[in-house]
């Protein structure tokens, strides 16, 4: 394919992404307030971890103390029902955007890389929808928390917006986080990454887990902490275990050389190529003085036809 070629495929599968998005929204959108075939509103399922708090926890906002969120200005309901709708259209849309992704990849790997292609696509999606849920069954305890600081002198009255950003960066966090185990894979099946390079560094890797669940998660809590770096860590686990399993079914050994210590000289090769014994230098031998140039006759006025004949820079000179 040509470059225009190259462009115009690739067009064609963002405008394939993005309607899937589009119809995803608008699904979303319809979802959030309405209940299509006997399912809960998607309002009130993202709404379930603030009403599951207990009544004296939160403010009542209508007469019969039914659970509502706040919203302080006009267009805030519009706008959040958007973000939300975007979202759920993110997330239902993903096999088709995802799919176009490696659709157009594809065509440029070899035909043994293919086959993984639809393992990928899967694998991405589940390990999403797993760490979306996960936050969301973890965010009653969260938010428990969170409320439970100084509840003898305030009352939670929390808005939509804020509500609903705290959650939907939660699930994104969860979600996007239990990619790095898949990740993994990927680097590992490609040869970037082998299982001897990794095997001795697991205390590291946990440290490093834990700094990254405490930085990204949003409020800070320890709980939902916790809970994902404990997520983290067993998944990233289990990719190692299949790095391991990967690297000894392609008979990937590790080099001599990477287990030596680092004071130790390395011997000298003898063989072809290598570097041989050492061997004693020849003695030196005398060079031949060069013979002095001719002088040419004082008498001769005329120019001579015969090559000069000279010392070594005569015909430099």
């Amino acid at each position: 394919m040509t470059l225009v070629q190259h462009l115009q495929e690739l067009r064609r599968r963002i405008v394939i992404s993005l309607l899937a998005l589009v119809v995803g929204t608008i699904v979303g959108f319809i979802w959030y307030q309405n209940a299509p075939f006997n399912i809960a509103p998607l309002g009130e399922i993202l709404r379930g971890p603030y009403c599951s708090l207990p009544e004296e926890s939160r403010v009542s906002f209508t007469a019969d103390g039914e659970c509502r969120l706040l919203a302080t200005s006009p267009f805030e309901m519009l706008l959040l029902r958007l973000k939300v709708g975007a979202l759920a259209g993110a997330v239902l849309s993903s096999p088709v955007w995802l799919y176009q992704i490696w659709a157009f990849i594809v065509p440029g790997l070899h035909k043994n890389e293919r086959r993984f292609t639809f393992f990928f696509v899967f694998s991405a999606v589940v390990l999403f929808v797993l760490g979306a849920v996960l936050a969301y069954f973890i965010l009653s305890v969260g938010l428990e928390f969170l409320m439970g600081m100084g509840e003898e002198f305030q009352t939670a009255a929390l808005t939509g917006e804020r509500y609903f950003y705290f959650l939907l960066a939660l699930l994104m966090i969860f979600g996007v986080s239990f990619e790095i185990p898949l990740l993994i894979v990927c680097l590992n099946m490609v040869g970037v990454l082998e299982y001897q390079h990794v095997k001795d560094k697991r205390r590291i890797i946990i440290v490093v887990i834990m700094i990254f669940a405490a930085v990204v998660t949003p409020g800070q809590e320890p709980f939902s902490m916790l809970v994902l770096a404990l997520a983290l860590v067993l998944l990233v686990e289990i990719a190692f275990q299949f790095c391991r399993i990967n690297d000894k079914r392609r008979n990937r050994t590790r080099p001599e050389w990477m287990d030596l210590d680092d004071e130790t000289a390395s011997p000298l090769g003898e063989g072809p190529g290598g570097i041989e014994a050492p061997t004693p230098v020849e003695a030196p031998t005398s060079v031949s003085a060069s013979p002095s140039p001719s002088k040419a006759s004082p008498q001769s006025s005329q120019p001579s036809t015969q090559p000069p004949q000279g010392g070594f820079f005569d015909d430099v000179l």
